[in-house]
């Protein structure tokens, strides 16, 4: 059993580690290409259409919970209306590139493509009902400080620290591979290595198929138990994938990995208290009421519209095998790498 359950691991591995890395060095690009300011900018209004941009802007963005907290108080804090805020929220933390190709891997494209669209919907349905019924929040946008040194009034010439705010325009590599797999990395390492070993466990020790014959773990019963599970864990998006398919494989419905999926790396007690403090009780409310019903709606959806034989067979082209062992072993090297660091800093 142990040498079955090794080997099942490194077979998770070497699947995941090409497309992760793929995923996180599209992240990286990302980041160096956006210009400064980007986000805050459009996103003021108490209108759909802001909703709307922090949505499509947060969908593409590889930010877990621990990410997306600071960054949607950010926007609160530089003017952006409650319901883009609570959009971004819900929509970033269920997807990003690098969980889009981690979930195409693991469950398939039809897989991966439903939960794009189901980030959008949810985000869109969130931030509107937190628009129409939020009347508390304040909607006007902070004018921009006249004090950096780029103001036109200002007679000296600009001094570079001051103008930031400058599209970027240099291909940064260093910058890009630092924040790729210095920051992000770093960031989910901990849950990637917990839904790698769970993961590695289910598909070794419980039977393919075996779980479609107990009744809580299909359809709505399924559905509603992953619900109480998930929501008050913090679940990252792209780290919980390996651990939803062997579950899929085990025999859980499609529809339930959904909701894994979708309502864990959104609903978890630290982005609870988060939102209660900056944004109040009735912006929690019809967050936790969004999340809950939607990924359920979703995945009842799902659930008839896919063939769970459509995931559990193989769903994207496989990497040739010596790319899939280098990447493995560069993805366990950078994973003891972040734990004996982490392990350094505890002892001073």
């Amino acid at each position: 059993m142990l040498k079955d359950y090794i080997d099942n691991l490194w077979g998770l591995m070497m699947e995941l580690s090409p497309w992760l890395f793929i995923g996180l060095a599209i992240a990286g690009i990302i980041h160096i290409f956006m210009p400064e300011g980007f986000i805050k900018k459009h996103l003021g209004r108490r209108r759909f259409t802001s909703v709307l941009k922090a949505v499509l802007v947060g969908i593409p963005m590889p930010l877990c919970s621990c990410g997306v907290i600071p960054t949607a108080m950010g926007l609160k804090k530089e003017g952006a209306s409650n319901g883009a805020a609570a959009g971004f929220l819900i929509s970033t933390p269920q997807t990003g590139v690098d969980s889009i190709l981690v979930s195409a891997t693991f469950l398939g494209w039809p897989f991966a493509i439903f939960k794009v669209f189901s980030a959008l919907v949810s985000g869109l349905t969130g931030g509107i009902l937190v628009n129409l019924f939020d009347k508390e929040q304040k909607t006007e946008i902070k004018p921009e400080k006249k004090s950096c040194c780029c103001s036109a009034k200002q007679p000296e010439p600009p001094k570079p620290s001051c103008c930031s705010a400058e599209p970027k325009n240099k291909i940064d590599i260093k910058e890009a591979f630092r924040f790729a797999f210095g920051q992000l990395l770093r960031d989910i390492y901990r849950w990637l290595i917990i839904g790698i070993l769970i993961a590695a466990a289910i598909t070794t020790f419980i039977p393919k198929g075996s779980l479609a014959d107990y009744t809580v773990t299909q359809g709505i019963w399924g559905m509603f138990t992953m619900l109480i599970i998930s929501m008050p864990m913090y679940i990252c998006a792209t780290a919980s994938v390996p651990l939803a398919a062997s579950l899929v494989i085990a025999g859980m419905s499609p529809g339930s990995a959904l909701v894994l999926l979708m309502a864990g790396p959104t609903t978890n007690v630290a982005t609870m208290g988060a939102i209660l403090r900056t944004f109040g009780k009735r912006t929690l409310m019809i967050y936790l009421t969004t999340v809950a019903s939607l990924s359920i709606i979703l995945g009842t959806i799902f659930n008839w519209v896919i063939n769970i034989e459509a995931i559990t067979e193989k769903h994207v082209h496989p990497m040739p095998s010596v790319i899939g062992n280098v990447t493995a072993i560069l993805l366990t090297a950078s994973l003891v790498y972040f734990i004996v660091a982490d392990l350094n800093k505890k002892k001073v």
